[in-house]
């Protein structure tokens, strides 16, 4: 399953946004509202759940820096990663894109697509204000 959330313009630096996205407790101000929890595990690992949802930890898998982050779950039950692809566009200015890709069932896959997309639009949408 691929989800991609539209790509945002960030009035920053590409340097800023990879500098903020590294530093995952900086994840909690982009979660949406409706988080009932956010805990920093460690320097590259958080947990997260949202009202209704089981808890989910995120791991930073992979830094290109200035230019791309993956973070993957760090279960193998669900297996996904969440890429932010940072475009310089020019000194102040920045386009972010955020793609969410996932392996799962079909009937796993109808159930989630929707709040998966409002997470990463939610997200995304954030990201756009920090």
């Amino acid at each position: 399953m691929h989800i991609e959330a539209p790509k945002k313009t960030v009035n920053k630096s590409d340097k800023e946004i990879f500098d903020f996205l590294i530093d995952i407790k900086n994840f909690e101000q982009l979660m949406p509202e409706n988080i009932s929890k956010f805990e920093a595990l460690s320097e590259d690992k958080f947990l997260f759940a949202l009202k209704g949802m089981p808890e989910i930890v995120l791991k930073l898998k992979e830094q290109h820096p200035n230019n791309k982050i993956i973070l993957g779950a760090a279960s193998d039950k669900l297996p996904f990663t969440l890429t932010a692809d940072i475009n310089s566009i020019a000194a102040a200015e920045t386009e972010v894109t955020l793609c969410f890709e996932g392996e799962f069932n079909a009937m796993m896959a109808m159930m989630i697509k929707g709040p998966i997309t409002k997470f990463i639009d939610t997200l995304s949408d954030n990201l756009s204000v920090i």
